[in-house]
């Protein structure tokens, strides 16, 4: 089976993806399943983030080669920003991948910055910032990204990666303008590609979603209520959406 690589988004690592991974687990389970922080976030918070996109792309790709993953092609995955370093390693490497996912992601050269970030969501994050407490700010990040009413534990889960693992507000600058400077240029990507959106998402405009799908005739999955973090609003409806596609696609090419 094909293995997984998975990108988590701005200012998050792998530890966020919580029971995500147990359930591509059990929908996947002759594949490994992946995790790989982007430099500033995760095993690498003391790292400096770059600013540009591509040698994020780079770095992360450093890693899996380290790790001996990229000895044959992988499944790539990513959410929010990790679904831009997905497109931009289809661009740079496209023989490392045979499939992938985007999720609730955004490039600047299809949407407007209103929509790659509603108004309000500025807002929210600088208030979220000035939060000094971290339970705090972690329960109010949560609150942001999420449309469901989740446990303390999830919370508690938050709060425990970021005390233990820090994400500099430095680092989640760095990654905005990485993101803000990036364009997903016109060539059509040689892999299958499926989108993932969340239509509810109050932080990002699904119009960013739809952008992509209409650009390159890709098809899209859209969820009926979660926020932009989906994989933790909804774990089991994402994990079954990606074999139900996995599955359909195989038939198609037989």
């Amino acid at each position: 089976m094909t293995d997984w690589i998975l990108l988590r988004g701005l200012g998050r690592e792998s530890a966020h993806w919580g029971d995500f991974i147990s359930q591509m687990q059990q929908q996947f389970p002759d594949s490994q399943i992946h995790c790989l922080d982007l430099p500033g976030t995760g095993q690498h918070y003391q790292q400096k983030s770059p600013i540009s996109l591509p040698k994020i792309t780079r770095i992360v790709r450093a890693q899996a080669m380290e790790q001996g993953i990229l000895n044959k092609p992988v499944r790539l995955l990513g959410l929010s920003l990790g679904g831009m370093v997905v497109w931009d390693w289809l661009k740079q490497f496209p023989e490392d991948a045979s499939h992938a996912v985007m999720i609730n992601s955004s490039f600047a050269d299809l949407s407007p910055f209103w929509d790659r970030l509603y108004w309000h969501s500025y807002l929210n994050m600088l208030r979220i910032g000035a939060i000094r407490d971290i339970q705090q700010r972690e329960a109010a990040i949560l609150k942001l990204v999420c449309n469901r009413n989740h446990h303390q534990e999830v919370v508690d889960a938050w709060l425990q990666i970021q005390q233990q693992r820090p994400v500099s507000a430095k680092t989640i600058g760095r990654q905005l303008l990485a993101a803000g400077l990036y364009r997903a240029g016109k060539a059509n990507p040689k892999q299958p590609v499926l989108i993932v959106s969340s239509p509810m998402d109050r932080l990002v405009s699904v119009e960013c979603s739809r952008a992509v799908q209409q650009k390159w005739q890709l098809p899209m999955l859209a969820h009926p209520w979660a926020g932009h973090d989906l994989s933790v609003d909804d774990s089991p409806w994402l994990a079954e959406q990606l074999a139900n596609w996995l599955r359909h696609d195989s038939q198609q090419q037989d």
